[in-house]
């Protein structure tokens, strides 16, 4: 079954921490980071463009675009990542399923492209996506 990878996992397992982190930070990164060593292993994960997106964003605020563009070439090169494209159908989709305000347009763009992939289990951090028919899984 392949499952879905949140941005959030690519952010934590990628990003050094400027401030000594609390127990429960580490865990999350120790997490995110063993996530992305399978992905690197050979599990087959999905993305969108749009979480990749998100991804850049972050990173090129706190390092630099060249490292930003550097990380990301090597995520793409990972062969067991699908990288899913979003029309604007489903992005109009994510932002009116946003619009009752349980999460965010990227988080309802998630559960809209999961749905169409008849997938269940997606890695993130982000505990709003509990009961939603979801498995959120943290490492």
């Amino acid at each position: 079954m392949i499952r879905f990878i949140d941005s959030n996992v690519f952010i934590h397992a990628l990003l050094q921490p400027r401030r000594r982190l609390k127990d429960h930070e580490v865990q999350i990164k120790e997490g995110a980071k063993k996530i992305l060593e399978r992905v690197m292993e050979g599990e087959e994960v999905s993305t969108t463009v749009v979480h990749l997106s998100e991804t850049a964003n972050i990173l090129e605020s706190r390092i630099s675009i060249e490292r930003t563009s550097q990380i990301l070439t090597s995520i793409l090169n990972f062969p067991s990542l699908k990288v899913m494209s979003v029309d604007e159908q489903e992005y109009s989709a994510a932002v009116a399923y946003s619009s009752h305000g349980s999460f965010g347009v990227n988080d309802a763009l998630a559960v809209i492209k999961m749905e169409k992939q008849d997938m269940t289990e997606i890695y993130s951090f982000d505990k709003h996506l509990d009961g939603k028919g979801l498995f959120r899984l943290t490492e």
